[in-house]
């Protein structure tokens, strides 16, 4: 079982920067792929990003909302994901989640994460 716990959300101003972090323990945390969803309220949940490793070599997929302002990356001695966010909307304030998987099928899609950390709430002021 893994455990996934994100922090680093707050109030930002548009146009500026945030970095979460999401801490897994419970698994072996090099052998998932990490991925970052969001959902705004009445909204569904939206991929944003997600971060893998094949041969070796960590490959990333980003949402096309994000993509270009956002960065996914990892740290497998620390056992953390990030998401780094730069040049932010008000579009962009949601709450965000850490999720793990184990298959490398779908990256994009919310269905395929086994385990999911309890969102952290990030907010972009106009």
């Amino acid at each position: 079982q893994v455990q996934l716990v994100e922090s680093g959300g707050g109030l930002v101003q548009a146009g500026g920067s945030l970095r979460l972090s999401c801490a897994a323990s419970g698994g072996t945390f090099s052998s998932y792929v990490m991925g970052w969803f969001r959902q705004a309220p009445g909204k569904e949940r939206e991929f944003v990003g997600a971060i893998t490793k094949r041969l070796g070599i960590a490959v990333t997929y980003y949402g096309d909302s994000v993509k270009d302002r956002f960065i996914v990356s990892r740290d497998n001695t620390w056992n953390t994901v990030y998401l780094q966010m730069n040049s932010v909307k008000p579009e962009d304030t949601a709450v965000y989640y850490c999720a793990a998987k184990s298959n490398i099928y779908d990256n994009r899609s919310p269905s395929e994460y086994n385990f999911w950390g309890q969102g952290t709430q990030v907010t972009v002021s106009s």
